[in-house]
């Protein structure tokens, strides 16, 4: 029963998200509504069993590509025409006609009760058994220090790109 009502805790929390930000006309306002749909959904995916995936889209959704997102809103100009009642029917129009064709598929091919609930198989942690299988030596264990020394050495060239200036240094001024 606990599983039923955090299923539609996390649901009402991941639509209700997406619905804020569709409507919002705060852009900044429609990014944090965006970051409550991704916690949202990680926490379907918590209810599924599927820690790992869960942890993933925080770590990587609702933190990494948000705050990208709240960067690329504070360097770019605001728009006045950037939300209009035309732009957000059409979104509405597709989401509903997509919606329409999820649940015409759903109730036109179901198999109701092809699989009781009682022999499905209880959800099991993965996180720890992907993490071992990246340390093992015979697994991906060289694979993965050699992505990170990769990466590494490509952040320490972009700041060396991004901080190397051209042409003479500015003469300091007297007083």
């Amino acid at each position: 029963m606990g599983l039923q009502i955090s299923f539609w805790i996390f649901s009402v929390i991941a639509v209700g998200g997406g619905l804020i930000a569709l409507f919002e006309r705060s852009v900044v306002r429609s990014a944090f509504a965006l970051f409550g749909t991704f916690l949202g959904v990680a926490g379907l995916f918590l209810t599924l069993g599927a820690d790992f995936l869960a942890w993933t889209q925080v770590l990587i959704y609702a933190g990494g590509i948000m705050v990208l997102y709240l960067f690329g809103l504070m360097l770019t100009k605001p728009s006045p025409f950037e939300r209009n009642l035309r732009r957000i029917g059409l979104a509405l129009g597709l989401t509903a006609s997509f919606a329409l064709l999820f649940f015409w598929r759903l109730f036109a091919g179901a198999e109701w009760g092809a699989l009781p609930a009682a022999e499905l198989p209880a959800p099991e942690p993965a996180a720890r058994g992907i993490g071992l299988a990246f340390l093992r030596p015979e697994g991906w264990l060289y694979a993965f220090e050699f992505a990170s020394i990769i990466l590494l050495l490509a952040l320490i060239g972009s700041v060396y790109i991004a901080r190397r200036r051209s042409g003479p240094p500015p003469a300091e001024e007297a007083s």
